[in-house]
């Protein structure tokens, strides 16, 4: 493998350096996608040249999971992906799995573990499978260029030409793997999209994904003060009755952080992806416990057990300062004897379904994933590649399927990368 002059992870070459070269496969994107379909190409024999627009590849790969990668997902199956063609990610999926990709960390020596709900991480750090990447890289005779900027993109049927600060290069396959538009500090770009509308193909519309919600300025007010407070809870999306959107969006079961902003926690950035502007979400506070059973223990009992505020009982159960703000929003705390059957009824309600329609999320600058893209209906699922267009494929995360949180986009990204590297 050459990675601009062997130089280590593909520091830049000067703009100019490249020739003019004929490859078999050009792929644009030196992410979990990129470098993996090239991976397998490579080993099939073909010529496959990475272009990376940053310094260095895997950047994404570096900071996810907090430096320690989740690398995939053991339960993984297509009801954990969001697409409007729900079926389209069965057959890659099928065909790469991550007992295949646990088989490769494995052959590397790399440690890893189960976190929770299969998600498997490396004990060590990210640099870990980047490093593997690029030795496998290596193996499969995959040359990677870094700063190497595409300026523009030319062809039809097999016969492409790729322009950059490095000289021209043309391939009678071209692999697009350059993600979304999350985590634009990292040099995140509409590039992918570009080239598809390029070539007359449809995008769904892109949104930011697994993101913190932001709140209406009266509730952000009351929670500001309970910021860093996290909460294990039961959270779901009710749809709009007009949307015409399925209806049957999860519900998952894992902490809430209260925030500066608004909410996040990993239950919050999962409904994110489902979640549309207008909708409520709902959040069962105590996913274990039954609050109009915990009261009516209260309320034959003498002494003071039977005196005891809501406020006080809810604590036993919520973080006090949580208690006590959310009494503050909804139910002002008093004995739990003077309440009447309806505003019991209100209490549980607010404590089981506590209904909160977001102002918005945080967007594309801490969003983890991009949900939309170019749309499924335009590429084989067999492949990846445009229907209309031979030779030009489109993998990862610039597509129109986008996982869960916990691994699933990484296996996604091998995935349909090993789906294109296959036939390119």
């Amino acid at each position: 493998m050459t990675v601009n002059n062997a130089l280590p992870y593909g520091r830049a070459t000067a703009p100019g350096s490249a020739q003019k070269q004929e490859w078999d496969v050009i792929i644009i994107g030196g992410g979990a996608a990129g470098l993996f379909s090239g991976i397998v190409a490579g080993k099939r024999g073909r010529k496959v040249l990475v272009i990376e627009h940053a310094e260095r590849v895997g950047k994404k790969i570096g900071i996810s999971g907090g430096g320690r990668c989740n690398f995939t997902n053991t339960g993984t199956g297509p009801d954990n992906f969001i697409s409007a063609n729900p079926h389209f990610c069965k057959s890659a999926l099928a065909r790469y799995t991550p007992a295949d990709f646990i088989a490769l960390v494995e052959k590397h020596g790399i440690a890893y573990h189960q976190k929770k709900l299969g998600q498997l991480f490396c004990d060590g750090s990210s640099q870990q499978i980047i490093d593997m990447l690029l030795r496998e890289c290596q193996d499969a005779g995959v040359e990677i260029r870094c700063g190497c900027e595409v300026a523009e993109v030319r062809g039809s049927a097999r016969a492409f030409t790729i322009q950059t600060n490095q000289g021209s290069f043309q391939s009678s396959s071209l692999v697009i793997a350059t993600g979304g538009l999350s985590i634009a500090p990292l040099g995140a770009t509409d590039f992918g999209y570009r080239v598809a509308r390029q070539f007359g193909l449809r995008i769904e519309e892109t949104r930011a994904g697994l993101v913190p919600l932001t709140l209406p300025p009266r509730v952000q007010k009351q929670l500001t003060k309970l910021s860093g407070i996290s909460i294990d809870a039961l959270v779901g999306r009710q749809s709009l009755a007009s949307s015409g959107r399925a209806r049957n969006a999860p519900v998952f079961r894992e902490n809430i952080l209260i925030t500066h902003r608004g909410l996040s926690g990993p239950a919050i950035l999962q409904i994110s992806t489902y979640w549309r502007p207008g909708e409520s979400i709902s959040i069962n506070l105590l996913p274990e416990a039954n609050v109009m059973e915990i009261i009516s223990s209260k309320l034959p009992e003498s002494g003071a057990e039977a005196e005891i505020e809501l406020v006080t009982l809810l604590s036993r159960y919520l973080p006090r300062r949580f208690a006590q703000a959310w009494c503050e929003l909804y139910h002002p705390s008093r004995p739990v004897k003077q309440y009447n059957s309806v505003e019991l009824q209100e209490i549980a309600a607010h404590i089981h379904n506590l209904q909160l329609t977001p102002s918005g999320t945080e967007g594309f600058r801490k969003a983890e994933v991009t949900a939309g893209g170019v749309s499924t209906a335009e590429l084989s699922s067999q492949t990846m590649e445009a229907k209309r267009v031979p030779g030009l494929y489109f993998i990862g995360e610039v597509v129109d399927v986008t996982g869960q949180l916990g691994g699933y986009n990484f296996q996604w990204a091998w995935a349909s990368g090993y789906a294109a590297g296959q036939v390119v």
